[in-house]
């Protein structure tokens, strides 16, 4: 693997850090001005900032309105298991403006009885904002949990919500 870098982007939902190689694909990213906090999440050392302006150009257009700036980053998994895999791979199929739930996310990633895991890929996704788990809420259109808070997350989905062509 090449050597990781880090470029943190001013947005309106907060500080975004992407953690990304020499090619900017993305290995971990978050609503967080603390690259080492990313690090933690891939188990890896704290790296040095990086430019990476293309993806920054990216997660720019995607706050000025064009959602769908972000789609073609290229990303990192380091998964844990097939499931989660799967969960993830789901998850960036979620079109920005709609939302669906634990249960359609683990019938979606294959097991209907999975919503547990549904939950826990959620939960650890180290790649936030281009793998959606903003957009996946309770079966009651709720919002329990977002490990950048909730007031993060509701900012995403309004401004999604506001610049969907769904």
């Amino acid at each position: 693997m090449s050597t990781l870098t880090y470029a943190t982007i001013a947005t309106p939902a907060g500080p975004f850090t992407v953690v990304a190689d020499a090619e900017d694909t993305v290995h971990a990213a978050g609503f967080t001005d603390d690259p080492a906090f990313l690090a933690g999440l891939l188990g890896t050392a704290v790296p040095e900032p990086g430019p990476h302006e293309d993806v920054s150009k990216k997660v720019h257009a995607y706050f000025d309105g064009d959602l769908g700036a972000i789609d073609d980053v290229t990303i990192a998994y380091r998964a844990t298991g097939p499931f989660r895999t799967r969960a993830w791979d789901a998850m960036r199929t979620v079109e920005p403006g709609r939302t669906i739930s634990y249960t359609q996310l683990a019938a979606t990633a294959g097991n209907p009885n999975a919503v547990r895991a549904a939950g826990s890929a959620c939960a650890s996704n180290p790649i936030a904002l281009f793998v959606p788990c903003h957009r996946i809420v309770r079966s009651d259109g709720s919002s329990k949990n977002f490990l950048y808070g909730l007031e993060c997350k509701a900012t995403l989905l309004a401004h999604e919500k506001q610049h969907a062509e769904v």
